[in-house]
């Protein structure tokens, strides 16, 4: 795929991940769609991406709920004339023990509530996201891509239930989309990054912060722009199919 005019729609793109991802397709010359749940930031994403020359449209949606996600999947088609590729990044934490106890006695679980909301961003925001993008890439007979993020978690990570279980969704997703969608040339991509600086990190106690960095053979966490320049790369090889990508500097080995 040639970036330079496409039109590539980013879920979660107001901060982190998503927001590098759309600076960096915005100066390779893609057309975006922005779609987020804050305005205030997503708004802002778009003037940066504005800033290097994108024709850009922001769309305030939650991916959990279908009727939004129909009605802003149709804006975006009706905005951009069509969508060349879809970059599924939206995603939310929750983290906690499946059950908490010390001598004995459970003093916490995870809730229903911590569980649900997860798998509604996560996974059941990706399947909707998805399916629209191709639906929308079929009816308009363009050949497209939709890259998915999961994460090397979705092999079981202490503490995150919910988080491992969506991730491993989106990766067998993934591989079911390539093989059902390469008929109406549409190629399906998962990448799973490892421990990234983000504002989640950020956050973290300094020393669970140096604890986690010295368990990455590579010495660091990635960078948000490492991620995007794998979206892109995935993006412009059309040979990539139903297939993950971990960016990890060696965590998952």
């Amino acid at each position: 795929m040639n970036i330079n005019g496409a039109v590539i729609v980013i879920t979660g793109a107001a901060r982190g991940l998503g927001r590098a991802m759309a600076l960096d397709l915005a100066g390779r010359g893609a057309r975006l769609a922005l779609l987020d749940v804050t305005p205030g930031p997503l708004k802002a994403a778009a003037t940066d991406c504005e800033a290097l020359g994108a024709r850009v449209t922001t769309h305030v949606v939650d991916v959990s709920d279908e009727t939004a996600v129909i009605t802003a999947f149709g804006q975006v088609t009706d905005a951009h004339d069509g969508i060349d590729a879809l970059v599924n990044n939206a995603g939310i934490l929750r983290d906690g023990l499946l059950v908490k106890a010390r001598d004995g006695t459970v003093t916490d679980r995870m809730s229903l509530a911590d569980w649900q909301a997860v798998i509604d961003v996560n996974l059941t925001g990706v399947f909707l996201c998805g399916r629209e993008a191709a639906t929308r890439m079929i009816e308009t007979g363009r050949r497209g891509c939709i890259i998915n993020l999961s994460s090397i978690a979705r092999a079981g990570n202490f503490g995150q239930t919910n988080y491992a279980a969506a991730k491993a969704g989106v990766a067998a997703m993934t591989v079911t989309w390539a093989r059902e969608l390469a008929r109406h040339g549409i190629r399906c991509m998962a990448i799973a990054p490892g421990f990234i600086e983000t504002d989640m990190t950020a956050s973290m106690k300094p020393e669970a912060l140096d604890r986690m960095v010295t368990q990455v053979p590579a010495g660091r966490a990635g960078h948000p722009a490492e991620v995007a320049l794998a979206v892109a790369q995935v993006l412009e090889n059309e040979y990539l199919n139903g297939r993950v990508i971990e960016i990890d500097g060696g965590l998952r080995v």
